[in-house]
C-alpha cells in the first residue's frame, strides 16, 4: 500500500512538472483510487451574471524578431488605434526628428571620448616627471572651457545660426547676429542669443546642438596644452581656458557654421559655397593650432632643448604605449567628429564620411611611417602615429566632399606634412613642441580645407551655407570654392595668431605665465599639483647634472645628457 502511494505521488509530481511546461493545466489524479462514476447528472454550471465583460484578450505573443513590435496603436492619436493622415504624419516627422536629435547627441559623446585619448597622447609623449601636471589639464580644460563656453562662447559662436533643418528648424530662436555693411552686403561677426542657455535658448534642439559644439570646442581647447606642456605654469593655464572658449574659437566659428562672413562668401561675392569646413579642420584644429603656435613662441623652449649652437636636443617620451592608446581613442572619437557633423542619422551620406575617414587615417600612417623609414632608417612609432593623426585632421573638413580615392590622398599628403613641419617648427623656427601639436593640428588642418577647394566632386552639399548646387573644387570645376577656402585659411592664421599671440603676451608681461628654473627642471607635479603621477619613482641626478627619473625606471626613459641626441624627439 506504502509503495502504491509512493508510485502515486511521483506521477502527481511529474503531471504537475508537465502542465507548468507546456503552459496549460491538468487535473491531478488523488493519492487515493479513483471512484466510480456516479450514475447522477452533473449539476448545471450556474448562469454567468449580466454584467460580466467580455472574455479576457489572450495573453500576448513572443516576438523574437521584433517584426511585429510597434504599430498602430503607438502613434499618439486622438482616437486611439485609429490616426488620421496628418496624426500619422506628425508621428513620421517627430520620429525622424528624435533619430536626428538622438544621434548628434550620440556623436557628442563619442568626441567627448576624446579627450581621454588627448591625456593619454599628450601624457605619453611627454617626461614622467610631469605626467600629472599634463593629465590634469587635459582633465580640466573640458570644465573650465564647458563653463566658458557655456557663460558666452556658444552665444557668440551660434547665436544668429537660426533655424537648422536636421533639428526641424528647433534652433530658430538663435536668430540675432551682430552685423557690418560692407561693400553693401552684410558681414555677420557674432552672435548675441544663448548666453547662459537661458530665456528662448531653454529649447532641446538648441541643448542638444549646445552639447554637439561644446566637445568640438573643447578639442581646440585642448590642442595648446601639449604644445606648451612640461614648463607651464597651472594658473595660467585656467586663465587660457576661458580666453579660447569665449573669445577666439567662438568668434572664427560664427564666421563658419554660426552664419558670419566667411560662410557668406558664396552668396554675397559667388565664391563656391563661401568658406566650406564639415567638421573642422579650420575650426578647431587650426584655431587649436594656431593658438599652440603663439603660446609655445611666448612660453619659449624647455630648459636643454636647444644648444647654444641652436641644435635640438631630444627629450624622450616616457610611454609611447600610453600614447599610441590615446591615438587610437581619438581616431575612434573622429567617427563622431566627422558622421556625426552632419546632424542628421537619417542623412546616408555618413557612411562616406565615416569611410573616408577611416581610410585618410590610414594612409597617414602609412605615408609617415615610410617618410621617417627612408629619411631616418627607422619607421619611428610616435611619428607614424601622428601621421595618423595627421590624416584624421586633414580630412575633417572635406570627408562628406570627396571620393574614397581622394580620402586616401589626403591622408597620405598629411602624413609626410606632418613630419617635415615638425623639423620645420623645431630647427628653422626654434619653437620647442613636445607633442608637435602645432603640425598635426595647425598645417595638416590648413591642408584639410584647402583639400576640399581642391577635390571636392560635386556628389554632395546641394544648397550648404545656402547655395544652390553641390560643393566643387578646383578640380571639378569651381575655382572659386578653392579661393574660398584660401581666404579662410589665411583669415584664421591671422585672426587667432594676433589674437592669442596678443593675450599670451600681455598675461606674460602681468603675471607670468612660466614655472621657475628650479621647478621646471626638477618637476611640475608636486609645486603645480602637489602630487605625483608616479609615486613610486625617484628623481636621481644624471650624468649631465641635470634631474631623471630614476630607480623605478629604465635608463631609456630618463632625460639624455645634453647634446648628445641630434635627431629631434618625435612627437
Amino acid at each position: 500500500m506504502k509503495s502504491r502511494r509512493n508510485i502515486l505521488r511521483l506521477g502527481a509530481a511529474v503531471a504537475l512538472l508537465a502542465s507548468l511546461a507546456l503552459g496549460g493545466t491538468m487535473v491531478l489524479a488523488a493519492e487515493e483510487p479513483a471512484k466510480s462514476v456516479s450514475a447522477e447528472p452533473p449539476a448545471a454550471a450556474a448562469p454567468a451574471p449580466a454584467q460580466t465583460a467580455a472574455a479576457a484578450p489572450a495573453p500576448p505573443k513572443p516576438d523574437p524578431s521584433g517584426a511585429a513590435t510597434g504599430g498602430i496603436g503607438d502613434i499618439t492619436a486622438k482616437v486611439p488605434g485609429k490616426p488620421t493622415l496628418e496624426e500619422v504624419a506628425d508621428a513620421v516627422g517627430h520620429n525622424k526628428i528624435s533619430i536626428n536629435m538622438m544621434w548628434t547627441l550620440v556623436a557628442g559623446f563619442l568626441v567627448m571620448f576624446m579627450q581621454a585619448g588627448f591625456a593619454l597622447a599628450e601624457t605619453g609623449l611627454t617626461r614622467a616627471k610631469n605626467a600629472a601636471h599634463t593629465m590634469m589639464m587635459n582633465m580640466m580644460v573640458y570644465a573650465l572651457g564647458m563653463t566658458g563656453y557655456w557663460i558666452m562662447g556658444y552665444a557668440l559662436q551660434m547665436g544668429g545660426v537660426g533655424a537648422v533643418s536636421a533639428l526641424s528648424g528647433g534652433t530658430a530662436n538663435l536668430a540675432s547676429e551682430f552685423t557690418i555693411t560692407l561693400f553693401g552686403k552684410e558681414f555677420g561677426l557674432f552672435g548675441m542669443t544663448g548666453f547662459f542657455l537661458s530665456g528662448v535658448s531653454y529649447d532641446a534642439a538648441i541643448f542638444t546642438l549646445f552639447l554637439f559644439q561644446m566637445v568640438f570646442m573643447d578639442t581646440a581647447a585642448t590642442i595648446p596644452t601639449g604644445a606648451m606642456a612640461e614648463r607651464w605654469k597651472f594658473s595660467s593655464f585656467v586663465v587660457f581656458a576661458f580666453f579660447i572658449s569665449m573669445v577666439t574659437y567662438p568668434l572664427y566659428a560664427n564666421w563658419v557654421w554660426g552664419g558670419g562672413w566667411l560662410s557668406t562668401l558664396g552668396k554675397n561675392f559667388g565664391l563656391g559655397h563661401g568658406h566650406v569646413d564639415f567638421a573642422g579642420s579650420s575650426v578647431v584644429h587650426m584655431v587649436g593650432g594656431v593658438t599652440a603656435l603663439a603660446g609655445a613662441w611666448v612660453l619659449g623652449p624647455r630648459l636643454g632643448k636647444f644648444n647654444r649652437d641652436g641644435s635640438a636636443n631630444a627629450l624622450p617620451a616616457h610611454n609611447i604605449p600610453m600614447a599610441i592608446t590615446g591615438a587610437f581613442i581619438l581616431a575612434f572619437g573622429r567617427f563622431g567628429f566627422n558622421a556625426g557633423s552632419t546632424l542628421a542619422g537619417t542623412d546616408l551620406r555618413i557612411g562616406v564620411v565615416a569611410t573616408n575617414t577611416m581610410l585618410a587615417s590610414a594612409s597617414g600612417a602609412i605615408s609617415a611611417m615610410f617618410y621617417m623609414w627612408a629619411k631616418y632608417g627607422k619607421p619611428d612609432p610616435s611619428m607614424a602615429m601622428n601621421g595618423m593623426l595627421a590624416g584624421l585632421v586633414a580630412i575633417t573638413a572635406p570627408c562628406a566632399f570627396v571620393n574614397s580615392v581622394s580620402a586616401f590622398i589626403i591622408g597620405a599628403v598629411a602624413g609626410v606634412l606632418v613630419c617635415l613641419s615638425v623639423f620645420f617648427v623645431e630647427r628653422t623656427l626654434k619653437i620647442d613642441d613636445p607633442v608637435g601639436a602645432i603640425s598635426v593640428h595647425g598645417a595638416c588642418g590648413a591642408w584639410g580645407v584647402l583639400s576640399l577647394g581642391l577635390l571636392a566632386d560635386g556628389t554632395y552639399g546641394d544648397a550648404f551655407n545656402g547655395v544652390p548646387g553641390t560643393v566643387r573644387g578646383l578640380f571639378y570645376g569651381d575655382a572659386g570654392q578653392f579661393v574660398a577656402q584660401a581666404i579662410g585659411t589665411l583669415t584664421n592664421l591671422v585672426f587667432v595668431f594676433a589674437a592669442s599671440w596678443a593675450f599670451f603676451k600681455t598675461y606674460d608681461l602681468v603675471f607670468g605665465m612660466r614655472v621657475a628654473p628650479e621647478i621646471e627642471i626638477e618637476r611640475l607635479d608636486i609645486p603645480e599639483m602637489g602630487a605625483l603621477a608616479y609615486p613610486d619613482f625617484s628623481l636621481v641626478p644624471s650624468h649631465s647634472g641635470g634631474i631623471s627619473s630614476g630607480s623605478q625606471m629604465s635608463t631609456a626613459n630618463r632625460e639624455p645628457a645634453f647634446g648628445t641626441a641630434k635627431k629631434p624627439q618625435t612627437v
